[in-house]
């Protein structure tokens, strides 16, 4: 584990140095406040420090107070050490955001041990967040299909619409269904339909970028965000995605049945809209312009949001 350690006396600076290497530590190690806090205020900075009490720039109990400050990142085990033994002392240092307290000279056994059980806490604190982030990853997910559920991919359309209206950027977005879904459930059965919305999302993840999105909205449909994309480049990245949605003789042995999908494509640039419940409304309009205009086609939105009704392409 890397260690930070940092105190202007070179002297205990390589003691502890020496025996935290011996221990199979990585040292990392600073001679003054001021260094120690431009490496902790890093997000990669070590997740265990030794901070001296008294030393030029910041001292240690500055530095615990402002490290304590920072959010949004793993916890930093702190131990202060100084040579200062009285009880408000040690309530001090502990009060500033310390977990541990050694005092000068330290005795090594007892440091080390001390170091154990701060590696124990750390490890403690990794796997809670990695618990955490599966659980997160679970909330957000479609258990069918693994894309992102309906409020997971809404709320990538959202983030992605408030970096565009930033920015002046295009946001694509299409709308996808399968064409007559419900009547292979009911010749093919449930079980070939989830099989079916599988297949679908796997192909439709291998058309898009490392940075669109697409989550399953509900049912049979899709809905894929396109950061930076026109109108006519969504509109062309539909007829891709058409293409290989569409079952083939080498697969259809594996899927056992053949299907089409529908799409409606709009975008920030054409509709000039950035809201988010307009955006979406107008790709499902065009969805409908391509279901009523016979299925497996491509329609786009109007650029007018009162006639959605209407569409071109």
């Amino acid at each position: 584990m890397k260690v930070l350690v940092a105190d202007d006396n070179q002297f205990f600076r390589r003691l502890l140095e020496v025996n935290l290497t011996k221990w199979g530590h990585q040292v990392v190690p600073c001679s003054n406040g001021t260094e120690a806090w431009k490496i902790l205020s890093r997000q990669d900075c070590p997740q265990l420090a030794i901070l001296d009490w008294e030393m030029p720039g910041m001292e240690g109990v500055e530095l615990c107070q402002e490290l304590r400050k920072l959010v949004d990142r793993p916890y930093v085990y702190v131990f202060l050490l100084t040579a200062k033994t009285r009880r408000e002392d040690v309530l001090k240092g502990l009060d500033s955001g310390a977990d541990d307290y050694i005092t000068k000279p330290f005795d090594p056994l007892e440091l080390q041990v001390r170091i154990r059980t701060a590696t124990r806490i750390i490890q403690l604190q990794e796997d809670l967040m990695k618990s955490i982030k599966a659980l997160e990853m679970r909330a957000s997910e479609d258990s069918l299909t693994r894309l992102w559920n309906h409020a997971a991919i809404l709320a990538r359309l959202k983030q992605e619409l408030d970096r565009c209206c930033r920015e002046r950027t295009s946001l694509g977005v299409i709308m996808v269904d399968v064409d007559n879904f419900k009547q292979i459930n009911d010749s093919q059965g449930h079980q070939k339909g989830d099989e079916l919305l599988k297949e679908l999302a796997a192909r439709i993840k291998t058309v898009l970028r490392s940075y669109d999105s697409v989550g399953r909205y509900g049912g049979d449909e899709f809905l894929i965000v396109l950061p930076g994309c026109d109108l006519k480049e969504t509109e062309a990245l539909a007829e891709r995605l058409r293409s290989a949605t569409m079952s083939d003789p080498s697969r259809e042995a594996a899927m056992a049945f053949h299907c089409t999908t529908s799409f409606g494509v709009a975008s920030t640039d054409w509709t000039g809209d950035y809201d988010l419940g307009n955006l979406v409304r107008a790709a499902d309009a065009a969805l409908y312009q391509a279901k009523r205009a016979g299925r497996n086609c491509v329609r786009c939105a109007s650029s007018n949001p009162g006639a959605w009704g209407t569409v071109h392409g």
